[in-house]
């Protein structure tokens, strides 16, 4: 993987603009592409030029919120405009493939929605595309840029958190219920992706189990278990039949605990300076083992708004040419999580050994 910063090969005397706004489109107006809309929209050095969607009404709608755009029905009138350095796909994920190609093959640089893909193939693929042909390609792991994720990161990058031992994170709700895809695709790309962000690495295997209880083949429960080189763990618990709404991780190390709650308003993190010490080895239960419950710290965080963090990286890595924080190479790492979770779901549990993705540290 490139790292986040370096840069990427620039654009072509060509395909310079006469304007310093980097030119965006955004490809689906639905619900968050309404967001997504808003943000560009609003955002300094950017420019909105143009909307896309195949839906008049949804189209007509998202229009009203950026006048000077213009309203395009088929992508390949996005990928023809001169005046679009950058391409915002926020269509239904298994569109995600076909229309980042276009776009990419286009000579655009793009931000996909998360998932990047629905298939392991289709992502190596969009990955690969990118790099021949000196594109940006990021995904939107909208919580990367969540600004307690940022300050969780740095606890763990710092070891002010000593030696990492699991990860649990529980998105549960009641509704919305979805017939497109299950609880596992819809919720846990999100978790994952703050999962593989906070260790720095890859799983060795994933086990997962879910039901579907409303409907059919569609799993409304999942859990998911992902063993990591040196005993790390990690759960994941996603569902919308749960009469909890949470958005909560929780993070143990040897010296000290953090939890991150999203439902909080302003107190989103709290830091537990508790733990087990031991002092030699360990021979029989109970001995050397002494329980520390120290201070707990809510630290004082700048809140704002994760996808205008994140609508801004994409600008700033379009006109600077730096791979993004959440690249095309990260939105793989998630999907082959995520496709494994997916066969393990079918296998009845069975762990499913997740193989290293070449050029991912």
């Amino acid at each position: 993987m490139v790292p986040s910063g370096v840069l990427v090969p620039p654009r072509g005397a060509g395909e310079e603009r006469l304007s310093n706004d980097i030119g965006i489109a955004v490809v689906g107006t639905g619900d968050w592409g309404a967001n997504l809309v808003r943000n560009f929209a609003r955002m300094p050095g950017a420019r909105l030029t143009a909307l896309c969607d195949a839906d008049a009404a949804r189209l007509a709608k998202a229009s009203a919120q950026a006048p000077g755009a213009r309203a395009l029905a088929r992508v390949e009138d996005v990928c023809a405009a001169d005046d679009v350095q950058g391409a915002v796909v926020s269509a239904s994920a298994v569109s995600h493939y076909p229309l980042a190609r276009q776009l990419l093959e286009a000579g655009k640089d793009v931000y996909v929605e998360k998932p990047l893909t629905l298939q392991v193939e289709h992502a190596e693929a969009l990955v690969r595309l990118a790099r021949e042909r000196g594109r940006i390609l990021m995904v939107g792991h909208l919580l990367i840029y969540h600004p307690a994720v940022q300050y969780l990161k740095r606890l763990v990058d710092t070891g002010e958190l000593g030696q990492l031992f699991y990860v649990y994170s529980q998105r549960v709700n009641l509704g919305k219920v979805r017939r497109d895809e299950n609880a596992l695709w819809s919720f846990a790309p999100h978790d994952l992706s703050v999962v593989l962000h906070l260790l720095g690495e890859e799983p060795e295997d994933v086990v997962a189990r879910g039901s579907a209880f409303l409907q059919g083949r569609v799993e409304d429960v999942v859990f998911v278990d992902l063993r990591f080189p040196g005993g790390k763990l990690a759960h994941v618990h996603v569902s919308w039949l749960d009469p909890h709404k949470l958005r909560k991780f929780t993070v143990v190390g040897s010296q000290k605990m953090v939890v991150f709650d999203d439902m909080e308003a302003s107190e989103k993190i709290r830091i537990y300076d508790k733990g087990v010490d031991r002092a030699g080895e360990v021979v029989s239960y109970g001995d050397a083992l002494t329980v520390r419950s120290g201070d707990i710290l809510i630290p004082k965080i700048s809140l704002q708004e994760p996808l205008a963090i994140e609508c801004r990286h994409f600008v700033e890595c379009v006109r600077d040419r730096r791979t993004p924080l959440t690249s095309g190479e990260d939105g793989l790492r998630v999907v082959k999580v995520l496709a494994a979770a997916q066969a393990s779901l079918e296998r009845g549990g069975a762990p499913v050994p997740i193989a290293r993705t070449a050029g991912v540290s």
